[in-house]
């Protein structure tokens, strides 16, 4: 068989997997062309045996690299014994996970459940009870304080603050008992707040919107303001935390500590949706039997392998190599500004890249880049996010931002 027979064998191969996808999966994503059907590490292989650097790593879920040896060990022990119980019982690997999870954070108690959606809701829920029976807020008047340009989530509570119009078109009614304010503008927060505030709900740095990190004094004055008025400081690191940017969490980079971590994705390192709702005892105390709940959140299956990440991020190697290397992605996509980068944003293994819309548009660059072997996802128009495994390697950083750079050579030529 000739290469071009192979190649086109290997090509009706992929676009029957997409054409089946397309067929019968609903189109609430546009994914770009590529089938993906094995990872190890930084890298990915496609149905045609081509490999890519994947630099999205789920959304910040595999941020420990796909395959990960000791993750899957965790996992394939605990499928071997009992994966799921319900709550209804106890089982001998959620204690663990949990006691592991909150001395990470600093906590006494974790609100265990499986997606970031979950997990905000379940922060929101908190808030809101916690405003009732704790601060003496009137009945079903507690309002929460967001930021514009959000991402938490996709369910019809969490879109009722989003001012994203392709979430939100069609979806109404919407919930009430929300109060949007600029992001990074602490005193826009302090103005909104009332008697009935319970809580100001936060990405330490906003992700879907572009990788954005607010001024250095913003989560500072967030902590000062909210801890004044009697209200929670709820911290959404579903992205941001457990060694994304560096640190455990983002909160960790400016010295603050929020009263309640919404966490997820790497929780459950690419392997089981895990998520959780981190807080002290007189905060999610407030939960009692019967008032919330999930069948599968904190079953044995998760439970083991997010103690398994928990073990990992307990010695802080990951959050190092993610501070390190950052520094070094960082410092390649900085000298990319003026050629036809306009603004580069992030911190650790992230990064927003803003590319000059007279170029290209932010699906044009990833599709570039696809072509090339690296994977990464755009957002609004004319930006790209990067966010590789933590266990990239700095000669696969060098080749990212050299793929971007001739990318946007062959793009500035082509005008």
């Amino acid at each position: 068989m000739t290469q071009t027979e192979t190649d086109t064998k290997a090509s009706a191969a992929q676009a029957h997997a997409i054409d089946l996808e397309n067929q019968h999966a609903a189109h609430n994503y546009h994914p770009l062309p590529v089938v993906v059907a094995s990872g190890d590490g930084a890298w990915v292989t496609d149905v045609d045996g081509r490999r890519y650097l994947d630099c999205l790593a789920a959304y910040s879920a595999v941020n420990f690299g796909h395959s990960n040896p000791v993750l899957l060990d965790a996992a394939r022990e605990q499928l071997g014994r009992i994966t799921l119980t319900s709550r209804a019982f106890h089982n001998d690997q959620l204690g663990p996970f949990v006691t592991a999870l909150a001395e990470l954070a600093g906590k006494d108690l974790v609100l265990p459940m499986n997606t970031g959606a979950e997990a905000v809701e379940s922060g929101i829920k908190v808030a809101r009870a916690w405003g009732y029976r704790v601060k003496g807020v009137a009945p079903d008047q507690a309002n929460i304080i967001v930021a514009a340009g959000n991402f938490h989530g996709r369910t019809t509570t969490i879109i009722s603050f989003s001012d994203d119009q392709d979430a939100r078109a069609d979806f109404g009614p919407f919930t009430p008992g929300f109060r949007t304010v600029p992001y990074g503008d602490a005193a826009a927060l302090e103005a909104a707040i009332d008697e009935n505030t319970v809580a100001a709900l936060i990405e330490p740095i906003q992700g879907e919107a572009g990788v954005v990190v607010p001024p250095a004094e913003y989560l500072p004055a967030v902590r000062e303001i909210t801890a004044r008025h009697n209200v929670l400081f709820i911290a959404d690191e579903i992205q941001s935390g457990l060694g994304r940017t560096g640190a455990t969490f983002a909160c960790d980079l400016v010295d603050v500590v929020p009263d309640l971590y919404l966490l997820g994705k790497a929780l459950g390192g690419g392997i089981v949706p895990v998520s959780a709702v981190v807080g002290n005892r007189d905060v999610l105390g407030v939960l009692q039997p019967g008032q919330h709940g999930s069948t599968f959140g904190g079953n044995p299956l998760a439970a083991a392998v997010g103690l398994a990440v928990v073990k990992m991020l307990a010695t802080g190697e990951m959050q190092e190599t993610a501070r390190i290397r950052g520094a070094r992605l960082h410092d390649g996509l900085t000298k990319l500004v003026g050629r036809g980068v306009v603004a580069v944003r992030g911190a650790g293994l992230w990064a927003g890249i803003d590319i000059d819309p007279a170029l290209a548009s932010g699906r044009e660059v990833c599709e570039a880049l696809m072509s090339r072997g690296l994977l990464a996802k755009d957002t609004h128009g004319s930006t790209i996010r990067l966010a590789p495994p933590i266990v990239v390697s700095d000669d696969d950083i060098d080749w990212a931002v050299e793929q971007l750079t001739i990318v946007l050579g062959e793009f500035a030529a082509a005008k």
